[in-house]
Order: C-alpha cells, then structure tokens, then sequence
C-alpha cells in the first residue's frame, strides 16, 4: 500500500511563497510518475504539476514559471515550491502517485493513489 502525506500549506498574502512537501512510502520508489493536483471549493481537481521517473516536468499553464515541482528520491519527498501566490490558488493541494512511470496525459482519475490534502489560502 503507497501511503501519501501532505505537509506545508497556510495562510499568505497575495506574493508570498509557500513550499508544500509529500512525504511518500519507500514502496513509490523512483519508478512512480508524482504529481501535485489542488481542488478549490465547487470547483474540479486539476492538474498543478507531475515529475517522471526521469524527472521530466510539466506545469498546468497557470503556474508555469512561479511554482517549481522536485522530488528527492534518497529522502522519499515530493516538492512544489509556490512563488509569488495569487489568491485564485487558494485550494486544497494533493499528492497524487501512480506506478505508471510517465505522467504524459494523465488526468485525475489514472492516478492510482492520493494523500489527504494540505490547504493553501491566499489572500489578497
């Protein structure tokens, strides 16, 4: 069983920066495809970004360029660095894993394992 924990969400203002960690069980391993989805209230999960097994990265348009995914094998950690925040990010951040090693056109529900989520509020 892939255990999944979000940490690192919180309160900022418009133009701060968080930096959300998941911490995954030693079975995801590096062969996994990792993302990061985030779901606002009376809205659908959506894609934020997803790392490869080779560490290929993509980005859903409306981060590109201010967040920054990563991954460290040797601790089994999964980062999203968030920079300069804008309140329509407020939303529910998760961890999503699946034994696929590539993430290509993956969509929410090819993702086989989730954690409990970590909030994020911007304010304005």
């Amino acid at each position: 069983q892939v255990q999944l924990v979000e940490s690192g969400g919180g309160s900022v203002q418009a133009g701060g920066s968080l930096r959300l960690t998941c911490t995954y069980s030693v079975y995801t391993t590096t062969t996994y495809c990792l993302a990061w989805f985030r779901q606002a209230p009376g809205k659908q999960r959506e894609g934020v970004a997803a790392i490869d097994s080779d560490n290929s990265t993509t980005y859903a348009a409306s981060v590109k360029g201010r967040f920054t995914i990563s991954k460290d094998n040797a601790k089994n950690t999964l980062h999203l660095q968030m920079n300069s925040l804008k309140p329509e990010d407020t939303a529910m951040y998760y961890c999503g894993a699946d034994p696929d090693p590539s993430c290509a056109e993956k969509s929410v529900v090819d993702f086989a394992y989730w954690g409990q989520g970590t909030q994020v509020t911007v304010s304005s």
